[in-house]
């Protein structure tokens, strides 16, 4: 699934993309993807004629808010990624009017079109059909309890460490699985907090409960360098993720310990990693340097 550094790469790339662009067209082979309305002819009409005027990100939502007081939301789920360009349809697929990355495969499998005044074109590709589009009155969604109850955005300025301190006050579990609550700190998945986890030196499973001071700050300061990284390098593409180019992201260069099972730790030397279930998620982690 896409988390903050590859949904934040994604809302970089359409803000530079369909900014003041107007919704003029959409397709749709899999209409299950618009949740709201729940008609997807009202979702249609109703986003015809609205003019994009900024993208920006909640957690791993992309939010577009447009025109006349809406905002078109687009969670991508576990392999969903949005893309910009021009297509066209042969043989019932849509077809890049351009070679290059968008006719990589991962990025044939679009199934909700929208198409712009200019002629341009973004375009869900998601195999698995999980993604989802709605489509709000802004103030009604900046007041939905999903969007309200949603924790701190981990790279905001005003996110400090004695902030960071305060979402950990009187919680309990595993450190893993409370880093990657949404509603502690949005937008924090398995990649980046497991990555985090390994330059802090905190074994997943401690209970947070038991993390000392200093331990908190060093942990602040990991998921501060590993999201920072990762929106600096475009996200990582280990599987399904591309930008709205197409392109996969860099930051698997910069991979410690996600998806590294049975390498020989880069740091210690000493251990391999392990790949454990924590909550039904894997975790990595190096049982050398992240002792309990």
């Amino acid at each position: 699934m896409p988390e903050l550094p590859e949904v934040e790469t994604t809302v970089r790339g359409l803000n530079a993309k369909i900014r003041n662009r107007i919704f003029v067209g959409l397709w749709s082979d899999w209409k299950k993807t618009v949740k709201k309305p729940r008609s997807f002819a009202q979702f249609e009409k109703e986003l015809h004629g609205k003019k994009v005027q900024r993208v920006w990100r909640r957690a791993k939502n992309v939010i577009i808010d447009l025109s006349e007081g809406y905002s078109l939301l687009i969670h991508q789920k576990m392999a969903g990624h949005l893309l910009v360009g021009r297509w066209h349809q042969e043989s019932g697929r849509w077809i890049s009017d351009e070679r290059g990355p968008l006719d990589e495969k991962i990025n044939l499998y679009i199934h909700l079109l929208f198409t712009f005044d200019d002629g341009s074109m973004m375009a869900l590709s998601d195999y698995r059909k999980f993604a989802k589009a709605e489509l709000w009155k802004t103030d009604e969604l900046l007041r939905s309890p999903e969007f309200i109850q949603l924790g701190p955005e981990p790279l905001d300025k005003q996110f400090t460490v004695e902030k960071f301190e305060t979402v950990f006050h009187r919680k309990r579990g595993k450190v893993k699985q409370v880093l990657m609550d949404p509603y502690v700190i949005a937008g924090i998945g398995n990649i980046y907090s497991s990555e985090a986890l390994w330059w802090a030196k905190i074994n997943p499973f401690k209970d947070v409960s038991q993390l000392s001071k200093k331990e908190l700050a060093w942990l602040y300061t990991a998921v501060q360098k590993v999201l920072a990284a990762g929106v600096k390098l475009r996200g990582e593409s280990f599987a399904d993720y591309r930008d709205v180019h197409g392109k996969k992201g860099e930051f698997d260069t910069e991979r410690k310990v996600y998806k590294r099972e049975g390498e020989l730790c880069s740091r210690c030397k000493r251990a391999k990693i392990l790949r454990v279930k924590i909550g039904g998620r894997s975790a990595f982690y190096c049982p050398y340097c992240q002792k309990a």
